[in-house]
């Protein structure tokens, strides 16, 4: 080959160094994926992970168990990939990182599907042993387990799948029977009487994080309350006590003085006069509850009050004139709109005057049961928002009801008032016979708040309807608001005071601490991301009433105490050691187990004297105890976790059930950091609906693009905010992951040309120097991402690097040295030589977020490696740094964008067909821009075959951008002949007679192929 005849034939492309790699272009994710998923299990890649990792310091991230109970959804599979991201970055940043995932299996959910399986068969649930109804649901349970474990390996989530923990194994269900023995025996259970939350259609308790808010219409009315009495020498006191104050406030003369009081007692009694014959005027949205009223509440501050005269009414039935009523001064005219009447106001009501005031009750005279008294009450919670400025006060339907009677309550039995708290309403909806007239005294049978079905029953009509008949009923009107609903029937709920056992909030623990406020501090010293959910949480435990605990369920973890007549607790620690041995062994039917309860109480205790609780737990203290089984009690994690994550959800949930169970058992929060994330919305902002075509399922998107594409959506997201997904925001990222496995696939194919040989630092270009300056500032960015787990900030800086600094800029530039240079050249070595860093950094920096794609990119590269989620990210050494070139080579950037944004209008206009035709005139005139490419070959840079560069100003015709002032680019064609292997413009193209028509360095080139025999 020493003739040009035979340089003629010889085809120059095979002379190059292009890229080779079988690493496809296509990606082919929903295949790839699943023969991923096999070989890591096949390889059994968790115990590789552990094996790897047992020396390292561990990091613990404890999964808030999801509910087994259907096929994951898209909250489930954002919420497992944060959780991977977040074990897989720590695992590579040198750290012991293992995954145990859990499931939540007892409760309402899974009881309610079992019983609506029994429906559809006609089988009554009450007909069935306990315990066969128990073991359906634990079978129930288990198929879900596995389905949604399958689920979560598809996503890429890594993790202790074949041990993984649950709320219904034995052993974890005798912990959790621990954990509330361990309240029991500290005197923090108790049994009480409160206002619950109370399913009718469930037939049980409902904790409020079991319950969602939904539209819901109610019937409201504003009733009359007559005033019974005065009590004149109580009104002498207070208006003693306030003379005092006014007087020392005022320091007015004691003579003064004596006349203003005067005249404010006998101004006061003149109004009193005039009440005699009123009636106190209250505003309800739920009438039903009016049998259990037995106080008003009024506001001492803050809210003005006046006595009003009807002076015209424009219907016959219902208040007439002359009637008098007491109302807020600024809710009067509403009042009055309501009723269609006009009211006159007659005189200021002193709050002095209201505390005196007894009231009748509504429905006196009703079936002998209503002739108790009805006091007025001081309550901070009410208002003048709506209503009219009095609360209807029914202690047995309403959580701040009941505080403001409770509170009360010595007082009140002190003036003779019965503090016995009525069950008017039934665990069926139904009046008792603590509602006469309504309950099974009536005529009919008792009335119904809600039925079966969640429909509204009668008891508002028959309620409303004796209103009517005893002259009570002043106005009445519907209302549409956000009402509580169960979020599993998706019933509303009703408020009913029902014996249940609590968890006390505010009892001295022993060491001047209360489970509320080491709570609080455990709050202040957690780290939450973000930040604002400590706020959140601290509000919650802030406001929160005690603790219940009780469900009236069959299927859980029984509140397996034994309790005496008065609620008192059987402590006894051999009891608590039978009944947690046997749950041990056969788990928590025992404690439903014929002969159970001589069982446990053994023949130390009367079982006559005790009764055997049969209430089952909260399913949040299920969850709240996974601390103490999973994290105390498996030798390869650690107590406290590191982490916990979930939805924005669980302040009120996990993360507070967690919190009040183990500050209450061992003093401190089971976490040192709270992350939380938001709710994935459909494309539009609304909520995600089969109805309305909008939902997006993870199954579909890994079916029609893969895992890895719904793993980059999360990771671009901003999680801790509520998201959006759709058909348009899934094709962004998957735009977006192509450009990346594109430059992935690049330097596969580059990198296929590597043996290995290195350069030194220090004699590595410039260009070299400031990519590897690049890459010291990203490798910061990925670590201090990672660490406060800003997984977009990570995602975007490296996409863009890949992208824009990479594929844009610096292989762009480099592609010609790297496919053209002699096999000698130091600068393709260097070149080669930081692609292979940039490879296995960018690679192992991205496997947590896509670990199929970059397992698939690693493999491809090391062929004989076990996996890349095996390896650790790769340091970057110190020497790298070079703050003076990053700022120096920014400069020369802005100076080649000027260069390239003028050559792109002449190949599109076709003056030239790429940039190595041109060679572009530069003219410089800022100092600085100049200085940085005083000694950088811009041609290089630029991809031109020439250039030309000057301090003097550009012609007008010049090509500038306003971004980068102080530079202009005139195009001008390159001189010389193209060369025929390059492709580069030049006047040295025939200069080796050998190869004459390629440039001196490529005939150099090519003399170095031919004599290693590769031509």
């Amino acid at each position: 080959m020493t003739d040009s005849a035979d340089n003629q034939t010889l085809d120059y492309s095979k002379t190059l160094n292009l890229p080779q790699t079988d690493f496809p272009m296509r990606a082919g994710l929903p295949k790839k994926e699943p023969e991923l998923v096999a070989r890591w299990q096949e390889m059994d890649l968790y115990r590789k992970l552990r094996d790897d990792a047992k020396d390292r310091p561990r990091y613990v991230l404890h999964d808030g168990p999801p509910y087994a109970n259907g096929n994951i959804h898209i909250g489930h599979a954002l919420n497992k990939i944060l959780k991977d991201v977040i074990t897989r970055s720590f695992q590579m940043r040198g750290y012991d990182s293992n995954y145990v995932p859990g499931w939540d299996c007892h409760g309402l959910p899974i009881e309610w599907k079992i019983e609506e399986q029994y429906r559809a068969k006609g089988k009554n649930k009450d007909e069935v042993p306990v315990n066969e109804f128990r073991k359906e649901c634990r079978d129930f349970a288990d198929h879900w387990i596995k389905v949604q474990s399958e689920e979560f390996k598809r996503l890429g989530i890594e993790g202790d799948f074949d041990n993984p923990y649950t709320t219904m194994n034995f052993h974890a269900e005798s912990r959790i029977a621990g954990e509330l023995l361990k309240f029991a025996m500290s005197g923090q259970l108790y049994r009480g009487s409160k206002p619950v939350m109370w399913s009718v259609v469930e037939r049980t308790a409902l904790a409020e994080a079991e319950v969602e808010y939904q539209e819901y219409e109610s019937d409201t009315i504003w009733v009359k309350f007559p005033v019974a009495e005065f009590d004149e020498e109580k009104f002498h006191r207070i208006r003693d006590r306030k003379t005092t104050e006014l007087e020392k406030r005022f320091e007015v003369g004691e003579g003064a003085y004596a006349e203003q009081a005067g005249h404010v007692t006998e101004d006061m009694l003149d109004v009193v006069a005039q009440l005699r014959d009123a009636s106190i005027l209250i505003w309800t949205t739920t009438p039903w509850t009016i049998p259990g009223n037995r106080a008003v509440a009024f506001a001492k501050l803050n809210i003005a009050y006046s006595l009003y005269e009807v002076a015209e009414a424009e219907n016959d039935f219902g208040p007439q004139p002359g009637e008098k009523v007491v109302i807020a001064d600024r809710l009067a005219d509403g009042c009055a709109e309501k009723a269609k009447l006009k009211l006159n106001r007659l005189a200021k009501v002193d709050n002095i005057l209201l505390e005196c005031l007894t009231l009748a009750h509504p429905l006196k005279g009703l079936a002998g049961g209503y002739e108790f008294d009805v006091p007025l009450l001081v309550g901070s919670h009410v208002t003048e928002d709506a209503g009219t400025g009095f609360v209807h006060t029914a202690p047995g339907h309403g959580r701040e009801d009941f505080d403001v009677w409770m509170e009360r309550a010595p007082l009140l039995a002190a003036r003779g008032i019965d503090t016995m708290i009525p069950f008017t309403v039934d665990d069926a909806g139904y009046f008792t016979k603590d509602a006469p007239g309504f309950g099974p005294d009536r005529e009919g049978g008792p009335a119904r708040v809600i039925d079966d079905k969640g429909k509204k029953g009668d008891a508002n009509k028959v309620v409303i309807e004796a209103l009517i008949a005893a002259d009570r009923l002043f106005a009445r009107s519907r209302l549409k608001h956000e009402y509580p609903h169960s979020w599993r029937s998706k019933k509303p709920v009703i408020f009913r005071n029902t014996p249940q056992w609590f968890v006390h909030m505010d009892m001295d623990l022993g060491d001047d601490t209360t489970l509320r406020s080491r709570a609080l501090k455990a709050i202040d010293d957690t780290r939450f991301v973000p930040a604002g959910g400590q706020t959140r949480l601290r509000a919650m435990i802030e406001d929160r009433p005690d603790w219940v605990l009780s469900r009236q369920r069959a299927w859980g973890v029984p509140i397996c105490v034994f309790a005496d007549e008065d609620g008192n607790v059987l402590k006894d620690e051999a009891v608590n050691a039978r009944i947690l041995e046997a749950f041990e062994e056969e788990g928590a039917d025992a404690w439903f187990a014929e002969g159970a309860k001589e069982r446990f109480l053994g023949n130390e205790h009367d079982p006559a004297k005790w009764t055997q609780v049969t209430d089952i737990l909260d399913v949040w203290f299920d969850s709240g105890s996974t601390h103490a089984f999973t994290l105390e009690d498996r030798p390869d994690l650690k107590w406290p976790a590191d982490v916990y994550l979930e939805g924005s959800d669980q302040h009120r949930g996990w993360f507070h059930s967690s919190l009040l169970e183990s500050c209450g058992t061992r003093g401190r929060a089971p976490y040192d950091t709270v992350i939380t994330h938001g709710f994935t919305m459909a494309e539009d902002g609304k909520k995600m609906s089969k109805s309305l075509g909008n939902n997006v399922t993870p199954q579909d998107v890994m079916k029609d693009s893969g895992a890895d594409i719904l793993r980059l959506w999360v990771m671009n997201t901003d999680y801790w905010e509520d998201q959006r997904l759709g058909k348009a925001i899934l094709q962004t990222n998957i735009d977006a992951y192509r450009k990346m496995r594109n430059t992935i696939r690049w330097m596969l194919g580059t990198l296929a040309h590597d043996e290995g040989e290195s350069v030194e630092y220090a004699d590595m270009p410039e260009l070299e120097k400031y990519i590897l300056h690049r890459l010291w500032e990203l490798d910061n960015v990925v670590n201090n991402g990672y660490e406060a787990f800003d997984f977009k900030k990570i995602s975007r800086q490296v996409h863009d690097f890949m992208v824009l600094e990479l594929s844009a800029f610096y292989f762009d530039i480099r592609k010609d040295a790297l496919y053209c240079d002699a096999p000698s050249s130091k600068r393709r070595k260097a070149a080669l030589q930081v692609v292979h860093h940039i490879f296995d950094r960018v690679v192992t920096w991205l496997a947590p977020m896509l670990p199929f794609t970059m397992e698939e990119a690693w493999l491809s590269r090391y062929p004989d490696a076990v996996s890349v989620h095996l390896e650790q990210f790769r340091k970057c050494p110190p020497e790298w740094r070079n703050d003076d070139l990053g700022s120096k080579w920014k400069k020369v950037r802005q100076v080649r964008r000027t260069v390239t944004g003028a050559l792109e209008i002449e190949r599109k206009e076709k003056r030239i067909g790429s940039s190595l035709e041109a060679a572009p005139f530069v003219h410089v005139t800022d100092d600085a821009l100049r200085a940085a490419i005083e000694d950088v070959d811009m041609a290089e840079i630029s991809i031109t075959s020439g250039i030309s560069v000057s301090p003097k100003p550009g012609p007008d015709e010049a090509f500038t951008i306003p971004e980068v002032p102080g530079v202009a680019v005139v195009p001008a064609l390159a001189k010389g002949t193209k060369c025929a292997r390059s492709w580069r413009v030049t006047q040295d193209v025939g200069s080796d007679p050998e190869f004459p028509d390629v440039s001196a360095r490529d005939a150099a080139a090519l003399h170095e192929l031919k004599a290693l025999g590769k031509l």
